[in-house]
């Protein structure tokens, strides 16, 4: 059974990736429409009752918007998160309107933890701390028969645990989130500037560079890179993979047959990557 990955959407005004392996398949994030989730699994050949887990990264809204209602369409599904990130949701805060507490049954509510990796049927879902101006912010990989999907996104800086996290991975999905000159010289007002930059915010393209060649240095395998959550004011598809391949082109690693680096986009269902 081969490992496979989709990005639904991926970017500021919205997030959620599809992994799978045979009849196994999980959701990381729901920050769109349950509508349009769904939508997607039926073009991805996958069937809702084939959606064991939804892993929340955080409890921001454009990582959790469609979850309530998505949870109701998939029955079956428990819904994972730090403990941090599920008290904010049931407690409604973080500016979240309505509660998960409601209509989300505390059985139904799982704590993952860096500590303590889930198996979902053939699926290994681990988790690592990220640095995000969220309650308990974490990152995701999920391993299946010897293949990997790793998955760093909302982090302000690269920790040695996301490293560690991420070299192994045969498909990385990576923050390539602002062009920092643009981000600069636009018109965001200054103290959201400074929360992007900041160390609790989101990469640049050029940290995300910085990243895989620390990722490329330690573990030179084949891989797959997605660059992800592109902001739609401060960043380009363009910019992003000119800047990234640019910088890991100065350190020698090329695109080819050992190295694919593509852009996830906002508003389009990406490809399905499979391994």
């Amino acid at each position: 059974m081969s490992l496979a990955i989709c990005s639904f959407s991926s970017g500021s005004s919205g997030n959620s990736y599809l992994i799978k392996n045979g009849t196994d398949a999980i959701l990381i994030d729901a920050g769109i429409s349950a509508t349009r989730i769904l939508h997607e699994l039926t073009r991805t050949g996958t069937a809702r009752e084939n959606i064991r887990a939804l892993f929340l990264t955080h409890e921001h809204w454009d990582h959790t918007t469609g979850a309530r209602v998505l949870l109701k369409k998939l029955p079956q599904a428990q819904v994972y998160a730090s403990e941090g990130t599920l008290a904010e949701l049931c407690e409604g805060g973080a500016g979240i309107p309505l509660s998960f507490a409601a209509d989300v049954a505390p059985p139904r509510r799982k704590v993952i933890a860096p500590e303590r990796p889930v198996r979902v049927g053939n699926l290994t879902v681990r988790a690592f701390h990220t640095l995000h101006d969220a309650a308990e912010p974490l990152g995701f990989s999920v391993e299946s028969e010897g293949k990997s999907i790793a998955i760093v996104t909302d982090t302000g800086v690269v920790t040695e645990e996301i490293l560690f996290a991420a070299e192994d991975a045969d498909v990385l999905v990576l923050e390539s989130n602002h062009d920092v000159d643009i981000l600069r010289n636009g018109s965001y007002p200054w103290p959201l500037k400074q929360r992007i930059l900041g160390e609790h915010g989101h990469l640049s393209n050029v940290q995300a560079a910085q990243a895989l060649c620390r990722v490329f240095a330690d573990n030179p395998k084949r891989r797959v890179v997605l660059l992800a959550h592109l902001s739609a004011e401060n960043n380009t598809p363009r910019v992003a993979e000119q800047t990234v391949c640019a910088l890991l082109a100065r350190e020698g690693w090329f695109t080819g047959s050992n190295l694919y680096v593509g852009v996830l986009l906002r508003d389009t269902a990406s490809l399905l990557y499979t391994l």
